[in-house]
């Protein structure tokens, strides 16, 4: 049985490696394309400094994880195992919440620019990213400060089984703290993704009341007879469906493990991993859904693409 429990735990971990091989890979290609957006096109979108930073958040948050799964980082001897399980359990944590914020960022910044100018969200549409900017280093601070526990009740697991210790990867350990702290930290994590989830949902859902109205008076002003193209607006609305869907699908999930994990104080690595699939899943859809549905982007690639063949073709 132990052994049936050790394979299934191995599988469970390997299968990691290929989700973070292509979460790294897509989202350093759209780090990539948006950062020579921001800085080299002729006229950046305010979605591209969001869409940055959560590509930014996810490659740190898939190579955190790497690390900690990885069996060559804790045979070097150079740095304490100890000092290694608290800064990379708590730079995953960190990147986990600031992955649902820029999510949320993005959602409600996109709901902001679809407004009406006369709708009372007109008057939040920013003129320029400094303000964005800000509000990312206010939500580093704050993810920070919720996930600061992390630092002090992350050990290196000890070669023998001690009491008191909850299961987070074969090198790492939880020090259980008292359940008033406990709770305290899980009430105030919990308060966080819930405020970002319910400003998701909430901008997500108004964002598609808008597109569907505009799509009623666009289907008014044309003939019956023809069938109106499809729209950008209605290509957003599929996006941000398939994004947001996928999203609380996965934190439902991630959420239901974490919470049975964190209360009952169960210590079952094969359960522990199936959250950490669940958990970085989200890392590894989003950049493919982004891309996918980025026409700017697929017009920059084509492009590009077309120059080179183009050039290929003269030089030979």
């Amino acid at each position: 049985m132990k052994m049936k429990q050790n394979f299934s735990y191995f599988a469970i971990r390997n299968a990691f490696y290929p989700q973070a091989g292509i979460g790294i890979s897509a989202n350093t290609f759209l780090l990539c394309l948006h950062i020579a957006a921001v800085f080299g096109g002729p006229k950046s979108r305010l979605t591209d400094l969001p869409i940055t930073h959560l590509a930014l958040t996810h490659i740190l948050m898939l190579l955190t994880m790497g690390l900690l799964v990885s069996t060559d980082v804790w045979e070097a001897q150079d740095i304490p195992h100890d000092f290694k399980c608290k800064v990379l359990i708590f730079l995953n944590k960190v990147m986990r919440g600031l992955s649902i914020s820029t999510t949320c960022v993005l959602s409600v910044l996109q709901a902001v620019t679809i407004s009406p100018n006369g709708s009372w969200l007109a008057n939040f549409k920013f003129k320029s990213t400094n303000t964005i900017v800000w509000l990312f280093l206010f939500l580093w601070v704050l993810t920070m400060s919720i996930s600061s526990n992390l630092i002090l009740c992350t050990v290196a697991s000890p070669n023998k089984t001690q009491p008191g210790l909850l299961f987070l990867t074969n090198h790492c350990s939880f020090l259980l703290m008292s359940y008033r702290h406990r709770y305290l930290f899980v009430a105030l994590m919990a308060f966080r993704d819930l405020l970002f989830l319910g400003l998701m949902v909430l901008s997500s859902a108004y964002m598609i009341f808008l597109l569907h109205r505009h799509k009623q008076r666009t289907m008014s002003l044309h003939s019956s007879r023809f069938s109106p193209r499809s729209s950008p607006e209605q290509r957003a609305t599929h996006t941000i469906l398939l994004l947001i869907s996928c999203f609380e699908i996965l934190y439902c999930v991630d959420s239901i493990i974490s919470l049975f994990i964190g209360v009952t104080c169960i210590n079952d690595p094969i359960l522990v991993c199936l959250q950490m699939l669940v958990a970085n899943g989200y890392g590894t859809i989003s950049p493919l859904v982004l891309i996918s549905a980025d026409t700017q982007i697929i017009k920059v690639i084509q492009t590009k693409w077309r120059n080179k063949v183009q050039l290929l073709m003269k030089l030979m």
